[in-house]
């Protein structure tokens, strides 16, 4: 493949120094734009945090440094700046990551966006096939493994619950507390407001969809929450 890149741009660029400046730097880069870029539009495409410009720019980052580290270093320094790219990258994956009522998400973020900076130091170091194959591997893990994780009941969801009543608010959310217990779920939100001169409920909860339908069945059990509604919020990383 750089080969072939190298052929194309001495016919562009018939002086030797330039021929070697773009197919050898600007063709790795390129490459590492391109590849981040195809994951980075699958995570925008599901509305994650890290989406196409993020994982982008960190595949183009991670190969810019390490192209920098072959030609600036020399002798056994060929490698010290992209030595740096790992801890780096582990800042970046550790702000992605966040804890809410006892529970973690964004962890699916957090090896992408590690895995995306390895691609782009692929790309730099020249194993573009290397990087081309860990593209489609990520690829297909996060589409299709993703569907079969919703296919088998195995994904979790955050359900919204809403209530409107004119109990007062607190045997309405004794009444919920009970519910979850006995689920064994935990809140993830809850918003108290008035509509209509009555009192509204809104609340959270993370699970798979048929616990959710477990839980709702057993929600709508207590005369206090027979008038509960769900609405389906984001997957949970």
């Amino acid at each position: 493949m750089e080969h072939a890149l190298s052929l194309l741009l001495l016919q562009l660029f018939p002086q030797p120094a330039l021929e070697h400046l773009f197919s050898k730097m600007l063709g790795r880069l390129i490459l590492a734009a391109i590849l981040g870029g195809i994951i980075g539009l699958e995570r925008e495409l599901k509305h994650r945090p890290a989406g196409l410009r993020t994982n982008m720019f960190i595949c183009f980052g991670a190969a810019m440094f390490t192209v920098l580290s072959l030609e600036l270093a020399t002798g056994n320094e060929a490698t010290r700046i992209a030595s740096q790219i790992i801890p780096g990258i582990g800042f970046i994956g550790a702000g992605s990551i966040l804890r809410d009522k006892g529970g973690v998400t964004g962890l699916t973020t957090a090896a992408t966006i590690f895995v995306v900076a390895s691609i782009g130091m692929a790309c730099g170091g020249g194993l573009y096939w290397l990087a081309i194959f860990a593209t489609v591997l990520i690829f297909f893990a996060l589409q299709v493994l993703g569907w079969m994780e919703r296919r088998l009941n195995l994904k979790p969801l955050l359900m919204n619950y809403s209530v409107v009543t004119n109990k007062p608010t607190q045997e309405i959310v004794g009444a919920i507390n009970k519910a979850l217990e006995d689920q064994d779920k935990k809140l993830s939100g809850l918003r108290l407001s008035k509509a209509n001169g009555k009192e509204r409920v809104v609340f959270s909860v993370g699970a798979t969809r048929s616990e959710h339908q477990e839980l709702l069945n057993c929600l709508r059990q207590s005369e206090d929450l027979r008038d509960v509604e769900a609405s389906p919020g984001p997957e949970i990383e």
